[in-house]
């Protein structure tokens, strides 16, 4: 992968990484991530009056893909429930990226080369890493929550991978997805009885949080155009890294050597990729 590609699918780790973080440590994170994806689906309609529509061959990819979001959001607000986000966010982002593998074979054709197939490897071996410990065994609930978060992510994954490809415009692709994305969960959520100007409490917060998911996606349908899937989803999936260390160094939790040999791993697994 070129270096541009690599450095723009972990720039969307990072930020991916901050605002599932933000969301996870809000008072009420199903409120929080109502808020973000509301947010992100209304500015994503002023951006539209410049790019203009997705093609209609990305439409199909559109609905699945924002099916399995629904599915994948819900997992991840009940695995968080079950098992805190410093288990379930990294056991979910390692597992789906392995599940990527077979499912962008299946459906786009794509094996990656050796190299690159040892950098997913590695890195997923440094995101389950990070959830294995002292105390950090998980429930059976837990498990079974995360596992569906992870297969949910996965096929949201290899469909949006299809459907951006299919756009014409990853900016206008991820636009109507997050409209889409924003629409739908929020209709959900008012149907459980959320009151939307709940939403209004700690708006700068819930912008941030909605530019820093925004710019996330939008980078990585980007380099969905450009790369293979699995390698690319692998890179992204080092959010789990930067979770841990945005814990490490802003939340004051010490860094230990198993977090140490995580980081590693992951460079390893970045490098390698860089080189297929």
């Amino acid at each position: 992968m070129d270096s541009l590609l690599v450095a723009a699918a972990l720039l969307s780790a990072a930020l991916h990484a901050s605002w599932n973080a933000a969301v996870k440590a809000s008072a009420q994170p199903t409120q929080a991530m109502t808020g973000q994806m509301l947010l992100s689906a209304l500015l994503s309609l002023p951006v539209l009056l410049f790019t203009g529509l997705p093609a209609a061959a990305a439409v199909p990819w559109m609905l699945l893909s924002t099916t399995m979001n629904m599915g994948a959001v819900t997992s991840l607000l009940r695995a968080y429930e079950h098992a805190g986000f410093g288990v379930a966010y990294p056991m979910a982002r390692a597992s789906s990226v392995l599940l990527v593998l077979p499912l962008a074979a299946a459906v786009a054709g794509e094996w990656p080369h050796a190299p690159a197939l040892v950098g997913v490897a590695l890195v997923s071996a440094a995101v389950l890493l990070l959830a294995r410990g002292p105390k950090r065994a998980l429930s059976r609930p837990a498990l079974g929550w995360t596992a569906a978060g992870a297969a949910f992510t996965a096929c949201y994954v290899v469909f949006d991978a299809q459907g951006v490809r299919r756009s014409g415009s990853p900016l206008a692709y991820g636009c109507v997805l997050a409209f889409f994305n924003g629409l739908v969960w929020t209709a959900l959520q008012r149907r459980r009885g959320l009151q939307l100007r709940s939403l209004l409490t700690g708006w700068p917060r819930t912008l941030a949080m909605s530019l820093a998911a925004m710019l996330s996606y939008w980078l990585i349908l980007w380099v969905w155009t450009r790369a293979p899937i699995a390698p690319a989803a692998a890179l992204r999936d080092t959010s789990a890294i930067f979770a841990t260390l945005i814990a490490a160094t802003l939340l004051k939790e010490r860094i230990d050597a198993r977090v140490i040999a995580a980081v590693l791993l992951a460079t390893a697994g970045t490098v390698a990729i860089r080189l297929a």
